[in-house]
């Protein structure tokens, strides 16, 4: 059914960890002061919020080489965006929302994180910005961000309404309090900060890292103290990083909340490999016979790290070798080694399992055609809102393959088990994690595929395919 196929071996170090980057990149543009930065992932998505953060006045100062963007960032601090000073953080004499006439406007790419992240930073300042993203962004749902933040006091609407005021017009009217109108759902859109937002007690329909970091880091200037409970543990990054620029952040439980006026310091980081990234050559490790393979210096956070565990009950052979000394804030750092073992098992990953490998879920589901029995990934509908109907891919691609994948509801079932591909044309549908996964099964199963939209990998991991090789 395919080529003879090598063994990965060899010890490598995986580009940085994409949602620290994107919050080091923010939060030191938040912050008052100078921050040395090293490893910062240089990808698409990690440029687009440099790129938004430079145009909102902070100050970069970054050279590129094989470990990433390191140097300064300067942040524009107690000023605020373009000198917005918040008044939750001790300005005056600002409008308590801004006019959508002043906009500027920031493009995003294909990042969520940076689009969200955003939404909600900009929130609690007296700007109006104007959010754009690509094709693929621009489908994804931001309402589960801005109505949290409208109830704060922001505001968002189309970005349509720039034509309506472009001539000096008044902003249209902001509504009576209590009274919140549904923000559109998509990009394009206009972020209306607010230099008077005030906290809420948030409890969030769904676990997601993105939404919870939007709410807080508008709590930062709100006054009162902001809380957001989730149903489940989603990543948890964003509390345990702003501590180190000097926020204090409460944890209790599936609740986390922060009190407004606090003001960021600058905080020098380094960068760990991103586990996401070394997932994808930790499972190629795990399907082809002899492999061993060691990912140096990556994040461990037990939110980013589920599937090691999910790899693990399915009988793979993972090792992990803690490094004290490389610790970023609270975050923990490490070696993961790989060594193949034989007689994989299928699992069940649970719902509340998801949110700590809903990226990870594409390569697992590759792995799952390897473990005798039928593996279930329960409850995970979120992946059709990810760059694609990433759900849809997954089965579409996998059965392209020759393997056998449905969908039942919101969850997805892969039985062990191939035929002969059905096509050798696989679609990506623009998604760098469908890209690297279909170019792994193109490895491990000896295939010649034509994938398309491969240089997606890009976005995440742009070295891939030179890694990949390093390891055969």
């Amino acid at each position: 059914m395919g080529m003879a196929v090598p063994p990965l071996r060899g010890s490598i170090r995986v580009p940085s960890d994409k949602s620290l980057s994107h919050r080091i990149a923010l939060f030191s543009a938040l912050a008052e002061g100078t921050s040395q930065v090293s490893g910062l992932l240089d990808s698409f998505d990690v440029r687009s919020t440099l790129g938004a953060v430079e145009a909102l006045g902070a100050r970069l100062a970054l050279q590129g080489d094989e470990d990433g963007l390191s140097g300064s960032i300067t942040g524009w601090g107690a000023r605020g965006p373009g000198g917005a000073v918040p008044r939750a953080a001790g300005g005056s004499g600002l409008p308590a929302t801004a006019s959508p006439a002043a906009a500027q406007t920031l493009q995003c790419g294909n990042s969520g994180t940076t689009a969200r992240l955003l939404l909600g930073a900009l929130s609690g300042f007296g700007v109006a910005v104007r959010l754009e993203g690509d094709p693929s962004l621009s489908t994804r749902p931001m309402s589960r961000v801005t109505l949290p933040l409208s109830k704060m006091g922001a505001r968002f609407l189309p970005a349509d309404t720039l034509a309506l005021v472009s001539d000096g017009s008044a902003a249209p009217a902001a509504p009576d309090a209590g009274d919140v109108v549904p923000p559109p759902d998509t990009l394009p859109l206009v972020v209306c900060g607010s230099a008077s937002l005030k906290a809420i007690d948030y409890e969030s329909p769904v676990a997601s890292a993105q939404v919870k970091s939007a709410v807080l880091l508008a709590g930062l200037n709100a006054r009162g103290t902001t809380c957001v409970t989730e149903p489940y543990r989603s990543r948890n990054h964003t509390e345990l990083l702003l501590p180190a620029y000097g926020a204090r952040v409460s944890t209790e439980g599936l609740t986390v909340s922060v009190t407004g006026g606090q003001a960021l310091h600058a905080h020098d980081c380094a960068v760990p490999g991103d586990p996401s990234s070394a997932a994808f050559l930790l499972v190629a490790a795990a399907l082809v016979p002899h492999s061993e393979v060691t990912v140096r210096g990556v994040l461990l956070n037990p939110t980013r790290i589920g599937f090691l565990e999910v790899m693990r009950r399915m009988g793979a052979d993972v090792s992990l070798d803690v490094d004290g000394e490389a610790a970023l804030g609270s975050e923990q750092v490490g070696d993961v080694t790989l060594r193949y073992r034989k007689g994989l098992v299928a699992t069940t990953v649970e719902a509340h399992e998801v949110p700590g490998l809903i990226d990870e879920v594409p390569i697992l589901a590759l792995l799952a055609t390897a473990a005798e029995g039928t593996t279930v990934f329960r409850q995970v509908g979120e992946l059709r809102v990810k760059e694609s109907d990433r759900l849809a891919a997954i089965v579409e691609g996998l059965v392209a393959l020759g393997c056998n994948a449905t969908i039942e509801g919101d969850d997805l079932h892969v039985t062990s088990g191939r035929r002969p591909p059905r096509e050798r044309r696989l679609q990506t549908h623009g998604d760098h994690r469908l890209a690297m996964t279909f170019s792994i099964a193109e490895r491990v199963f000896g295939l010649d595929l034509d994938i398309q939209d491969i240089a997606s990998v890009g976005v995440s991991y742009p070295r891939f395919f030179d890694d990949l090789e390093r390891l055969s």
